[in-house]
């Protein structure tokens, strides 16, 4: 859904206007896309996802020449290290967008909502036990509270939250590895797509051939298939612009803000169950995230 905060480049010290303005646009497209996901509720996922890949192409690549980058990505294909951590990177996050696209379908949206409210508390935790870094008591209490939560959903709640987990682990994992790569967020995202997106195109012909590509049924599969690579790529863009006119300490609290509306567009647009256990649990997880909101803004102070 979103490039992880480690990737960003060095924001900077104080806000600036354009900098929310991006930042803003990018987590409202994020909080909005379950709406543009649904409308595809009859394509197979893994259909929407190829499309998404290989129409994020040209876009990418447009936004990249008009800014006149282009010539940044030569270094990367020169590297097989780097290549080699972005083909893995891509992998990853299509996972992410699979599971992503198939969780809207079938009315688990809540449960993407909550895997993207964990995914900081996870970032924290990988941080802990693949970098050293030392937790501090709030952020063990934060993680002790939202183990709790998941723990009580199994419990009382009468399923594991695995959706909900994989969506954080696997975004976590994205964001810690693309970390390791010296190469910007718009110029990677590039080459992740430009590494999928023959497969993509193969997987596309393949469908078409055998009569179960959706393409080409009507103009308007035409166009929300084709649009799928602008409402991917555009998001993210925004957002390593906006990163760049923003203090760490606002960005922390605005990756609450697309979660937060696909929370309310679970509950009141698409009508999802919502049970007495699924709301505590969100509670506990919300409190969790107050704790490590509230740690990290006295750290940085």
């Amino acid at each position: 859904m979103r490039i992880a905060e480690a990737e960003v480049p060095k924001p900077k010290s104080e806000d600036t206007h354009a900098g929310f303005f991006f930042a803003l646009s990018a987590y409202l497209l994020w909080g909005f896309l379950p709406l543009y996901m649904k409308a595809m509720q009859s394509i197979d996922p893994v259909q929407i996802i190829a499309h998404r890949v290989f129409w994020s192409l040209p876009v990418a690549a447009i936004l990249l020449w008009m800014l006149g980058r282009t010539k940044d990505i030569i270094p990367t294909f020169k590297s097989p290290k780097r290549l080699g951590i972005l083909a893995i990177t891509a992998t990853i996050i299509s996972i992410n967008w699979g599971l992503y696209v198939w969780a809207i379908s079938v009315e688990r949206t809540l449960e993407t909502a909550m895997g993207y409210y964990i995914n900081p508390l996870i970032t924290v935790a990988m941080g802990a036990l693949l970098l050293g870094d030392r937790f501090t008591r709030a952020q063990m209490i934060a993680l002790a509270i939202a183990t709790a939560a998941v723990v009580l959903l199994t419990v009382k709640g009468g399923f594991f939250p695995w959706l909900s987990l994989v969506l954080a682990f696997s975004f976590a994992t994205y964001g810690f590895l693309r970390k390791t790569v010296d190469v910007g967020p718009t110029q990677g995202f590039l080459v992740e797509v430009m590494l999928l997106s023959p497969f993509a195109l193969i997987y596309i012909i393949w469908l078409q051939n055998n009569g179960q590509g959706v393409f080409f049924d009507s103009s308007w599969h035409t166009l929300i298939l084709i649009g799928c690579g602008p409402v991917t790529a555009i998001p993210l863009i925004l957002y390593a612009f906006g990163a760049k006119g923003l203090k760490l300490s606002t960005i922390g609290l605005m990756q609450y803000i697309a979660p937060s509306m696909i929370f309310f567009i679970g509950i009141f647009v698409f009508k999802e169950p919502f049970g007495l256990w699924q709301g505590i649990a969100f509670a506990m997880i919300w409190l969790a995230l107050a704790i490590y909101t509230w740690s990290a803004f006295r750290n940085r102070s």
